[in-house]
């Protein structure tokens, strides 16, 4: 699909929604406000849609946790080294001391200082398929551009970057069946997979960490293992599950964001040529196409203790789910919610989240959104999407990426 001509804000956002095949459920892509912002579902758990009532989940970890495994998985076994010291899955106290521990080693300079290479790999990977008619987006580019960039920060070989891709496939085919909408576990769901963690992978980067300790380099590895706070390192599992979060989560948020960001510019070609003509706007363009188009569309939280939102009460041992993409359409909170507005200032999105746990990665996934953006609309002047060749979606409730995203470069 290339341009929305209808009349409304959410009759374009409606229009792109169905056009494009995004998951249904995701009614407020389509201009659909909810009935209320905070409402149960028939599975007993609790969705969170208005922006003012996900901040208050964000602000209250004392009642709506981060550790979510048990509620998931239910009665899955998950081994326990694969939850010591994750980011993701911790509250404060240990929330707290993880966050400054890892935040001495993965900085913004860090980040910063990969900027030449980041831009090496772009071309080399799009040198690859330079002169063709058309590239497929997600395996061309916008997959193996984060996985190498992260593997090469943490200082993985180049030589198993493939076994990355293999394990990242089978955490995405074991979500999909755990998120099917069957609460009963078969023969074929692995939930450790299921739970963003392969038991090789894990085994994998801590050999190569414990390799650190005893050989240091200049890589985010090293600087984890040597990362200290008062007298505190990380243990080896916390090491490994963060380099693990990194490379999946990290990953995975990159890559959809750079194929919702090409395909808002495609729905809306007077800000393509905008950002065509002028590409230090396309910092505003990710920042929108976080917001209209937010790679996670849904977080989840264990609630322990007696809450309320919104009127809503809320009892322990309810899963919630907060929708950053709801929030972020919210009327509520953002003028024209469903305009695409890249000059839109301020931009309060919560695409990566809020607080304590606002995404580390996010100054990395932003910089490698304006990087490939950049770079694309510079080398190929009329990309466009394929009419005859519609993207794919990958089929889970709590994201909005593309599997597949052919695009015309003639």
């Amino acid at each position: 699909m290339t341009g929305i001509t209808t009349g409304t804000d959410e009759q374009a956002a409606a229009a792109l929604a169905d056009g494009l095949g995004i998951n249904p459920d995701f009614f407020w892509l389509r201009g659909h406000r909810p009935d209320h912002p905070v409402e149960v579902n028939d599975y007993g758990v609790v969705d969170v849609f208005g922006y003012k009532e996900v901040l208050e989940v964000f602000a209250d970890p004392s009642t709506f946790s981060a550790d979510v495994a048990e509620l998931i998985v239910g009665d899955a076994e998950i081994d326990p080294e694969f939850s010591d010291g994750t980011l993701l899955q911790s509250d404060p106290p240990e929330h707290t001391k993880l966050r400054k521990i890892i935040s001495k080693a993965f900085t913004r300079g860090t980040v910063a200082a990969l900027e030449p290479r980041m831009v090496e790999i772009t071309h080399e990977l799009l040198d690859m398929v330079a002169g063709q008619d058309r590239i497929e987006m997600v395996n061309d580019l916008a997959y193996p551009m984060p996985i190498i960039v992260i593997s090469e920060l943490l200082g993985v070989p180049k030589s198993d970057r493939d076994l990355f891709k293999t394990w990242v496939d089978r955490m995405a085919h074991s979500a999909v069946a755990l998120t099917s909408g069957d609460r009963e576990f078969d023969d074929e769901v692995d939930a450790q997979a299921a739970m963003r963690v392969v038991p090789e992978m894990f085994a994998y980067l801590r050999e190569h960490a414990a390799e650190r300790r005893i050989r240091p380099r200049e890589d985010l590895l090293t600087k984890l293992v040597e990362a200290e706070v008062d007298g505190e390192r990380l243990t080896d599992n916390a090491v490994v599950n963060f380099a693990n979060e990194l490379l999946v989560v990290g990953h995975a948020t990159t890559s959809a964001l750079l194929g919702n960001t090409l395909l808002c510019l495609d729905a809306f070609p007077e800000h393509q040529a905008a950002v065509r003509a002028n590409p230090g706007l396309i910092p505003g363009v990710v920042e929108e196409s976080l917001r209209y188009l937010s790679p996670i569309a849904t977080a989840y939280k264990a609630c322990v203790a007696e809450g309320e939102l919104a009127g809503v009460k809320i009892h322990p041992g309810q899963l919630v789910a907060i929708s950053l993409s709801a929030a972020n359409r919210d009327h509520l909170q953002f003028d024209r919610p469903h305009l695409f507005d890249p000059y839109r200032d301020p931009n309060p999105h919560i695409a990566f989240g809020r607080g304590i746990h606002f995404c580390l990665g996010a100054p990395l996934a932003r910089m490698e959104g304006r990087i490939a953006t950049e770079i694309l609309l510079e080398r190929f002047p009329t990309l466009r999407t394929d009419p005859d060749n519609p993207p794919s979606f990958l089929p889970l409730p709590h994201v909005i990426s593309t599997s597949e995203l052919p695009l015309l470069t003639r």
